[in-house]
């Protein structure tokens, strides 16, 4: 048994519990990587949320509840490279090593405003995060401000995206530290003829202009050649059956929302996103009952403002 599979049979063991800040991205990098799944999680930003903290960053939390306040020096420093330099595996430490501190004073908040079986269903919830593989071909049209592209620009960016996958896998780094979205938004706007026009594009990296930019050029020419009847497009967006009092009810919803988030002091979508309300007014539920059977609805939500959300939904009847 290596030292590693001790390590995930730890946070595997139900009887241990297993801190986190902000914990869902770490558990599908875990379920990814070494097939982890933690059990009996504890996350110190859900929990400042519900206890209805505005900032809950750890930072901002560390300085709040601890008084302890970190050398930033380290935040913007490459962590793609190796070996991390002692600084930077002290400042890693720093950042987790008040985390238990924190877990207690939050959790005695969360008890104080008897909220901590709210959070306990977050956590429950957040056993079950799992690494989904997204088809990559397809991953250009998530790049924020993909929706502005013509078609034709839309094809450049997916080649140029690809490209740029390629290049992190075989240099173990993260794509933004490759060339951010902002530089292959550009490139795809401008289309560039050669390394002078590739070189005038505000942001680009010198070192990947010099070692890489004929790669970026190729993506370019290939972006061009695609026929106008392969150009690609954003696939439609799932389309609902939209009856006429359904904006109606999302109205008297989204009301007794922000009027229990007042009473709670919590932020509105915190507390209930637009989302949840929409599926809500959709399902029409009858009862609590049908309500929890909306996917991303709680019981705590149902416990809440349950009442409050059927009375809102039978008014829209009358």
């Amino acid at each position: 048994v290596t030292r590693l599979d001790k390590i995930g049979k730890l946070l595997e063991e139900p009887a241990v519990e297993v801190v986190f800040h902000d914990a869902d991205y770490d558990l599908r990098l875990m379920h990814q990587d070494y097939g982890w799944h933690p059990t009996n999680i504890f996350d110190t930003r859900i929990t400042s949320q519900l206890i209805g903290l505005k900032s809950f960053g750890l930072a901002a939390l560390r300085d709040q509840y601890l008084g302890v306040k970190l050398d930033k020096q380290h935040q913007r420093a490459d962590w793609s490279m190796r070996p991390l330099t002692e600084g930077m595996l002290a400042y890693a430490a720093q950042d987790t090593a008040h985390l238990l501190a924190l877990k207690d004073k939050l959790e005695a908040e969360l008890r104080k405003l008897d909220r901590l079986e709210w959070a306990r269903e977050e956590f429950g919830r957040l056993e079950g995060t799992r690494w989904q593989e997204e088809n990559e071909a397809e991953s250009f049209f998530k790049v924020k401000g993909a929706r502005d592209l013509t078609r034709r620009e839309l094809a450049l960016l997916r080649e140029l995206v690809m490209w740029r996958d390629e290049v992190a896998k075989e240099l173990d780094r993260a794509t933004f530290r490759v060339v951010g979205n902002e530089v292959l938004l550009s490139i795809a706007r401008t289309q560039p003829q050669s390394a002078a026009d590739l070189g005038a594009i505000k942001g680009m990296p010198r070192g990947i202009l010099e070692r890489r930019g004929q790669d970026q050029l190729a993506a370019v020419r290939r972006g061009m050649s695609v026929p106008e009847d392969q150009l690609p497009k954003f696939p439609r967006a799932q389309r609902w059956d939209k009856d006429a009092g359904l904006d109606s009810r999302v109205a008297l919803l989204k009301n007794a929302r922000d009027a229990a988030a007042t009473r709670l002091s919590l932020d509105p979508g915190v507390l209930c996103s637009r989302d949840r309300l929409e599926a809500i007014a959709r399902k029409n539920p009858a009862s609590t009952e049908e309500m929890i059977e909306v996917p991303g609805v709680r019981k705590w939500h149902a416990a809440e403002m349950g009442e409050d959300f059927l009375s809102a939904l039978r008014s829209a009847k009358s």
